[in-house]
C-alpha cells in the first residue's frame, strides 16, 4: 500500500518510494536516456518530475531548506539558482525566468507497480545515509481539519479545505482541480481541459504518506493518473465496469495504468499525460484562478 512515483520514460519504468523522498526530497537520475530529476514536497504532497537539462546543460539539483507558499526550493549547483518545486521556474539567480519541462508521473501503490512492472527498476533504500525509511515525519499532516504548516503566503480560497488531496491539470493556460474526495466517489471521469481530452482514472489501495507514524499504516486516500483520450485519432469516452475501465466506443477493457486487457484495442496504451498531486492550498497559491471539477 505504500506510495512510490512511477516514471516510465523510452520503455524504461522506475519506482520511486515516497519513503526514501520524505527523507531526502530529490533524486538526481537518469532515465531511458533523459536525464530527470524526482522531487517531492512533503509539506504540499507534490511528488513531480522534471526533466534536468536546461540550455544544453545537465543540471544537478538540492534542496535549500527553505520554503515559499510551505513549498520546497530547490537549487541547482551550477549555478546555484533557486528553483520552485511546485511549478519548475527558476525565481532567484542566473537561470531567473526559465522553466524546467514538467514529465508524467504518477503517485501509485507498490502493489500495483510490482504488478505492472516485475522487472522494473527501484531506487534502492542503500543510500549512504542512516534515515529512518518507512516512517513519517510529519504524522496526522493531511488531516482536512489541519492547516498547513509554516505557510505564509496568500490568502487560500475556501472552496476546499486548505489541505484537502487534488489532482491539478493545466493545459492552455486552465488550471483545474480534482479534489480526491471526488474522485474516489466517481472513479473515472471524462473532460476536456484547455484543448486537451483527458480521462482520469482513480483506484483505492494506496496509503498517505502524512497519515501515521508509519506510513505503510496511513489511510487509503487511493490513487489516480490522468491520460489524454484520444488514442490512434480516435477520442475515446470511458466508464467503470467491476474493476476494469471499458471504453464505450470498442468495448475494450483497460487496466488503471492505462493498458487495454481485452477488446479490440486489447495491447494498445493510453498516454499518460502531466497531473499533479498536490495539497489545495500549495496550488491554489500559485493558481489561484483554478476551477475545481464538481
Amino acid at each position: 500500500r505504500e506510495p512510490v512515483i512511477r516514471v516510465t520514460i523510452n520503455q524504461a519504468v522506475k519506482a520511486y518510494p515516497i519513503q526514501i523522498l520524505t527523507w531526502h526530497e530529490i533524486v538526481n537520475d537518469s532515465l531511458g536516456g533523459t536525464p530527470i530529476v524526482v522531487s517531492f514536497c512533503p509539506l504540499c504532497n507534490t511528488a513531480i518530475v522534471f526533466e534536468r537539462t536546461v540550455d544544453d546543460e545537465v543540471l544537478d539539483f538540492g534542496t535549500s531548506g527553505r520554503l515559499r507558499y510551505s513549498n520546497l526550493i530547490m537549487y541547482d549547483r551550477q549555478t546555484e539558482s533557486w528553483w520552485q518545486q511546485g511549478t519548475g521556474e527558476a525565481i532567484v539567480g542566473e537561470l531567473t525566468g526559465h522553466k524546467l519541462e514538467l514529465l508524467p508521473a504518477g503517485m501509485i501503490s507498490w502493489e500495483v507497480f510490482k504488478n505492472a512492472h516485475p522487472d522494473g527498476l527501484v531506487l534502492s533504500r542503500e543510500t549512504g545515509h542512516n534515515r529512518s525509511y518507512g516512517r513519517n515525519p510529519y504524522p496526522g499532516y493531511d488531516d482536512v481539519d489541519n492547516s498547513p504548516f509554516l505557510y505564509q503566503g496568500p490568502e487560500i480560497p475556501g472552496a476546499l479545505p486548505p489541505v484537502a488531496r487534488i489532482l491539478a491539470l493545466e493545459f492552455d493556460g486552465q488550471p483545474i482541480a480534482y479534489p480526491y474526495s471526488v474522485l474516489a466517489d466517481l472513479q473515472v471521469i471524462n473532460d476536456r481541459v484547455g484543448e486537451q481530452d483527458v480521462v482520469i482514472f482513480w483506484v483505492p489501495g494506496m496509503a498517505s504518506a502524512l497519515d501515521t507514524q508509519v506510513i505503510s499504516d496511513g489511510q487509503d486516500v487511493g490513487s489516480a493518473i490522468a491520460f489524454s483520450r484520444i488514442l490512434n485519432g480516435q477520442e475515446l469516452t470511458f466508464k467503470l465496469e467491476g474493476d476494469n475501465f471499458i471504453d464505450v466506443e470498442t468495448g475494450s477493457s483497460w487496466d488503471f495504468l492505462g493498458n487495454a486487457l481485452s477488446g479490440p484495442l486489447k495491447g494498445e496504451q493510453l498516454n499518460q499525460v502531466v497531473a499533479l498531486n498536490y495539497l489545495w492550498f500549495a496550488w491554489a497559491a500559485f493558481k489561484p484562478e483554478t476551477t475545481i471539477y464538481q
